[in-house]
């Protein structure tokens, strides 16, 4: 398994595409005005505490107020809310903590007007960006996140993740974070950080403790709302939270952006240094990486699979809903229960895929094909939580239901990935229409179907609008070239000026249409 990472940059945004094994995962759009990014803490001004909900609003400088829950508040609140009027004012100018006599613990049921008051300044870090009509969700129980570790602030506990399996790696890993946690911070342990020695844990804990210092200087007489402290840019972010030894490439084509990515693997990974490179050919670099395509055929209502399958995703206000189709595709199992089976775990893995890609989050209901046997049932369910295992968003998944029903639930924090795939109709008639890319997927899924048919001997001729004709015959090597390498069979087209743009049909030398 490889991956690769590919960023194209533009005037005011650039984009970021992880691949695995060529296959498009995860695309990430950083937009220079784009002010609240999760990670990224202000200082902020409760603007009011509402009792019904348990919570208050506070203005972090967004149109609309930021929401922050009692439960977000942390239980060192009244330490905090003491450390800032304290360095905000002058009179403190010890920021390491290690002196600071901490307050007592909030109560984890308490009330948000006991805790918090109008006009009180805090400081607070975005959890979930501005998403539709809602502003931010923030939390005051702020972390600063590095490679192998994230710091606690006004804590004093240490943890580990859970995917690091081994007990013994677990304990090692403590043991030597509280030989160098500073007095005051709290740590996570991050799974990236198994197997690696003290020196390079100490050297990331430095760096967040840096980072904590610059922030504080930030703080005297500053105004509110203002941000004190910047999330990593995406790039550096995306590195620091995937990069690990399976990547064989990043791909950049901004000399500047190419440059800081290099500073930032040689810090984390000297020896792969090496695999950062400045991408300056004519092509665009997404067509080069045939990312342009993935994203035509993978962002649309309906997201094709192989061998005829298909999934229909369908967005609400309240969730998302998926459901599996097997199409028409031609199977060699002995019985419906198998080829059930075979679509569903084929859906499962393009479904993991479809949820990373899109970043789709909240609720999502996915209809799989009906299947008889508990065990295949089970073994859908351990599949699709294999494949959704390094899904760093974090997830839930339920066991199929009596109506064979899988519920998903998946953090969301980012506004949905949404990539238009229609383009404006050509032939003048108004409206809009499918991408020639994704009308090409569906031509070459007939095709093969008819070639391993019993036409596959026959003359074929496909009859098509004239601009998909145009598309399909143009350039060496043409698609038409391609299909001839690989099924050693010449397909005559025909331009047809009668047909509307999506519509085609394959037929034989006498003119009779093969289905």
């Amino acid at each position: 398994m490889k991956r690769e990472l590919i960023v194209r940059s533009d005037s005011n945004a650039v984009d970021f595409a992880l691949l695995k094994d060529g296959k498009l995962i995860e695309l990430h759009k950083d937009i220079d005005d784009n002010k609240f990014n999760v990670g990224d803490i202000f200082l902020a001004k409760i603007r009011k505490p509402v009792t019904g909900l348990n919570a208050a609003f506070v203005n972090v400088g967004y149109e609309k107020d930021a929401f922050l829950h009692y439960h977000d508040l942390g239980p060192q609140l009244a330490s905090m809310l003491k450390f800032i009027k304290g360095v905000s004012t002058g009179k403190l100018k010890e920021y390491t903590l290690k002196n600071f006599p901490f307050e007592k613990d909030i109560d984890k049921h308490g009330s948000i007007n006991d805790a918090v008051k109008a006009n009180q300044s805090l400081l607070v870090q975005i959890v979930k960006e501005p998403i539709s009509t809602k502003g931010p969700r923030i939390s005051s129980e702020l972390s600063l996140a590095g490679r192998y570790l994230v710091m606690v602030p006004f804590s004093d506990r240490v943890s580990v993740s859970q995917k690091i399996g081994s007990n013994e790696e677990k304990d090692r890993l403590k043991r030597l974070v509280k030989s160098i946690k500073p007095k005051g911070f709290g740590v996570i342990i991050r799974t990236v950080a198994e197997g690696k020695k003290v020196a390079e844990l100490d050297k990331d804990l430095q760096n967040l403790l840096n980072k904590w210092t610059a922030m504080c200087k930030k703080l005297y007489k500053a105004p509110t709302p203002s941000k004190v402290l910047v999330e990593l840019n995406r790039a550096s972010s995306i590195l620091r939270d995937v990069f690990n030894d399976t990547f064989s490439g990043i791909y950049v084509d901004d000399e500047t952006l190419y440059n800081q990515i290099k500073d930032y693997v040689q810090e984390i990974a000297p020896s792969k240094e090496s695999i950062v490179k400045l991408y300056s050919s004519s092509t665009p670099i997404f067509e080069k990486f045939g990312i342009e395509r993935q994203i035509k055929t993978s962002f649309g209502k309906t997201a094709s699979m192989s061998k005829g399958a298909y999934l229909v995703i369908e967005h609400t206000e309240a969730l998302h809903v998926i459901d599996v189709n097997s199409g028409n595709r031609s199977n060699k199992a002995k019985n419906q229960e198998d080829t059930a089976l075979e679509v569903n775990l084929l859906a499962a893995s393009e479904i993991a895929r479809q949820l990373r890609l899109r970043d789709m989050g909240g609720i999502i209901v996915v209809d799989f094909i009906d299947m008889v046997r508990s065990e295949n049932r089970r073994k859908l369910y351990n599949f699709l939580r294999d494949e959704m295992k390094d899904d760093r968003a974090k997830h839930k998944i339920l066991p199929p239901s009596k109506f064979g029903l899988v519920q998903i639930t998946r953090q969301r924090v980012r506004p949905e990935v949404n990539i238009k795939t229609t383009e404006e109709n050509p032939s003048g008639r108004g409206g809009e229409v499918e991408a020639p890319i994704v009308l090409i997927d569906k031509i070459n899924v007939d095709l093969e179907k008819i070639l391993k048919g019993r036409n596959k001997n026959k003359a074929l001729v496909l009859n098509t609008h004239p601009f998909i004709a145009a598309y399909l015959t143009k350039g060496f090597p043409s698609i038409r070239s391609k299909w001839f390498m690989e099924h050693q069979k010449w397909i005559k087209i025909q331009p047809r000026d009668a047909y509307t743009y999506l519509e085609y049909r394959f037929m034989d030398k006498e003119g009779k249409t093969i289905t």
